[in-house]
């Protein structure tokens, strides 16, 4: 008697509330799951634009070297000037292409994104690892350094400086999956739902049968359409996660930034930390920081021409 009233209940309240429920429910996360993927890849490509500029003034650097030439080159000391120069150039260019606009403190990109304090955040967090690092002949590893810096990062893992990218990303990943459980189990409730009308039929009215049945193929018809929705938001889903995959975008940035710091290595000859070097100041005008590190480099550049005439002449 019990399990009668429960089973009863169940039909009458919770399985029409649920019913009416299922194919929203899909819907609103279908959206939100496209909206929050597409934030998670462009997140995650925050870290490939920097590291494509980092790459393209690491490899203009190499490029300007002269096989032979002389000079002491420390590792820390080149990749600080290399990380300087791409995250004040970038900024110093976005900044002269929106001097006109009223907003000239933070964009909104920043405000969502944090671009501009993760890019910071990224350079002194792997600055403050390299400057321990001994020197030798052999490659110290340094896509595990890459990896862990990036990994760590507060603002690039992080949507609105509150989602993590991590438990999104894995959200989105079964997200295909649980629209096809959604389907079913709505199919399911509808034929649940329709079959206690059957139990009314009386075959001696048929044009009372016939209304019953016909009721009842309604509403299976339209439970039949939950699985077909949730088969379609299953199948565009995963084209979504595969078309913008993070995964992908953060092992090329790994990959790439690793290379360009394997390429400073090698022309360095030392690891020495210069007390007297001043550390880095994201705050600074990206013009004034540009200028000065301009006059430097053709300071030393002077002096290293010197030396080689020097080297020649004896």
């Amino acid at each position: 008697m019990l399990s009668h009233l429960i089973i009863k209940f169940l039909n009458d309240h919770l399985i029409n509330f649920a019913l009416n429920l299922v194919l929203p429910t899909m819907i609103v996360f279908y959206f939100l799951g496209i909206v929050f993927r597409i934030m998670t890849y462009y997140t995650v490509k925050r870290h490939d634009w920097f590291a494509k500029e980092f790459e393209k003034r690491v490899q203009k650097f190499i490029e300007d070297e002269t096989p032979g030439q002389s000079g002491s080159y420390s590792f820390y000391s080149l990749t600080k000037r290399m990380l300087e120069k791409t995250y004040y150039e970038i900024f110093e260019v976005r900044d002269r292409l929106s001097r006109r606009r009223n907003d000239r403190i933070i964009t909104l990109s920043d405000r969502i994104f944090l671009i501009k304090q993760g890019m910071a955040w990224l350079v002194k967090d792997l600055l403050s690892q390299l400057k321990f690092l001994r020197w030798n002949d052999q490659n110290p590893k340094l896509i595990n350094i890459t990896k862990n810096t990036f990994q760590k990062n507060p603002c690039f893992n992080y949507i609105f400086g509150f989602f993590s990218v991590n438990r999104i990303h894995d959200i989105l990943q079964i997200l295909p999956s649980l629209f096809v459980i959604g389907g079913i189990f709505g199919t399911f409730l509808g034929i649940v739902k329709g079959l206690p009308a059957l139990g009314k039929m009386d075959l001696s009215n048929m044009d009372i049968s016939k209304q019953i049945m016909d009721q009842f193929l309604l509403e299976i018809s339209f439970a039949m359409n939950s699985s077909i929705v949730g088969i379609f938001f299953s199948v565009s889903m995963t084209f979504i996660n595969t078309l913008y995959s993070p995964d992908r975008v953060f092992v090329d940035v790994v990959d790439r930034f690793e290379s360009s710091l394997d390429l400073l290595w090698y022309r360095s000859n030392n690891n020495l930390y210069p007390v007297d070097e001043g550390k880095f100041d994201e705050h600074r005008d990206p013009s004034e920081a540009l200028a000065e590190q301009a006059i430097t480099q053709v300071l030393k550049q002077n002096e290293r021409s010197r030396d080689f005439d020097k080297i020649k002449s004896a």
